[in-house]
């Protein structure tokens, strides 16, 4: 194979097709080098004429990537700023902590350490990780819904056995049980982990791909299955996860004293009251996957920041805010995140800059996952309260237009 040939070292020869083809280099004997990445740059620029000297600027050791990216040619710098202190009383994180957001939008950090702000007044945030469930969901397919109703009581009948045929693949999940679903002649299976430090989509994907190959082993139909029956709904948003929970659910939660709020914020405990009823009727209406302000600005800039798999935030974002306004005026504010993937561990957690912003948590390595989750779920909340006084109080247009502005070469 030759150094400028992209194919896997299984894939079938090339087409005189691909072979006309100009290729991105790579060297299947040595592709993690400066030496090929440099290649790699200059292949682009002679075809594309861009320049590439910034994506060329980086520290990262080509030799740390195999792994986490492929044809490596640079990287992609994100700005990182920090908000906090945010206090949090959790059951793992307790402390001040100083929350890293990788982030291009202007008002963003400022938003977020002015909700801090507040809760650090208000004594802090209660944080706790209430479930923690990884899925795969594969599906086995029968000739009637009779013989597939039967294949269920089996598999409730083996699941011991099925547990240890997939806890043999893994040092850290453990199967804790099989959710079923049948439509007509098929039998869905959702096969429940808990995955230690790791996100753990793709130890999942090992051990229950030996639970499947053991259930057709040893069933006397021999069924046929699929891996996935997509209800797992890896990376895509589903009802199903926010009741059941996928990755961990936590909730994170303060009480807001009405004079505190008035006093930093500019509105009342009445006022946010009133719009939250209004909040929910809209996020009704649109069908919207989280019905406070926006738990998709933190996360992401957090995932970024730590080396998080960022698509996980189609998941991750939803969740349900729940309040009361209490008879003396204090406002409880929730947020729930049903379907939190986060890792301290693995992945790109390793990475040199993405271990240090888990570090400057508290939360880089094995057993911070569940601290992680609680500082995720009390930043989304700080945001949250600063976004939503910010709509009461008129001031959120006026802020983009102080600190989100950077559009030189465009008219005001």
């Amino acid at each position: 194979m030759t150094a400028t040939d992209s194919s896997a070292p299984d894939s079938p020869p090339p087409t005189d097709e691909e072979r006309a083809r100009a290729r991105v280099p790579r060297d299947p004997a040595g592709d993690y080098t400066e030496e090929l990445a440099a290649r790699r740059r200059d292949f682009l620029v002679e075809r594309t004429g861009a320049d590439l000297r910034h994506t060329s600027s980086y520290s990262i050791d080509p030799g740390l990537l195999p792994g986490n990216i492929e044809n490596f040619t640079g990287v992609a710098q994100v700005p990182v700023g920090v908000a906090g202190p945010l206090r949090i009383e959790g059951e793992h994180a307790r402390g001040d902590f100083y929350v890293p957001l990788a982030t291009t939008e202007g008002t963003l950090v400022a938003s977020y350490n002015r909700g801090m702000r507040l809760l650090g007044v208000c004594g802090g945030v209660r944080a706790t990780v209430v479930e923690d469930s990884m899925q795969r969901a594969p599906v086995f397919l029968f000739e009637d819904a009779l013989q597939a109703r039967e294949f269920g009581a089996w598999v409730e009948e083996h699941t011991d056995a099925i547990r240890a045929a997939a806890e043999a693949t893994t040092s850290f999940g453990r199967l804790t049980y099989i959710g079923q679903y049948q439509i007509g002649c098929l039998r869905f299976l959702r096969v429940n982990y808990t995955t230690g430090d790791a996100a753990g989509q793709n130890m999942t994907g090992k051990a229950t791909l030996a639970a499947c190959e053991w259930i057709r082993d040893n069933h006397p139909d021999r069924p046929r299955y699929l891996l996935s029956g997509a209800i797992d709904t890896d990376k895509k948003h589903s009802h199903i996860n926010m009741l059941l929970t996928r990755g961990k659910r936590v909730v994170a939660e303060a009480v807001i004293p009405d004079a505190v709020l008035q006093r930093v914020m500019g509105v009342s405990t009445r006022q946010v009251f009133e719009y939250r009823q209004i909040g929910m009727v809209g996020a009704l209406l649109s069908g919207a996957a989280y019905n406070g302000a926006h738990a998709a600005n933190a996360l992401t800039a957090i995932f970024i920041a730590t080396g998080q798999d960022v698509a996980n935030i189609s998941e991750s974002h939803s969740g349900v805010t729940y309040t009361q306004l209490r008879e003396n005026g204090d406002y409880y504010w929730s947020t729930t995140l049903t379907s939190l993937i986060v890792a301290t561990y693995g992945g790109g957690t390793g990475l040199p800059t993405q271990r240090e912003s888990l570090e400057l948590l508290g939360c880089y390595g094995k057993g911070k996952v569940n601290k992680l989750a609680e500082i995720c779920a009390a930043t989304v909340l700080a945001g949250d309260i600063s976004l939503t006084s910010a709509i009461l109080a008129g001031e959120w247009v006026t802020s983009h237009d102080a600190l989100g502005r950077n559009r030189p070469d465009a008219p005001p």
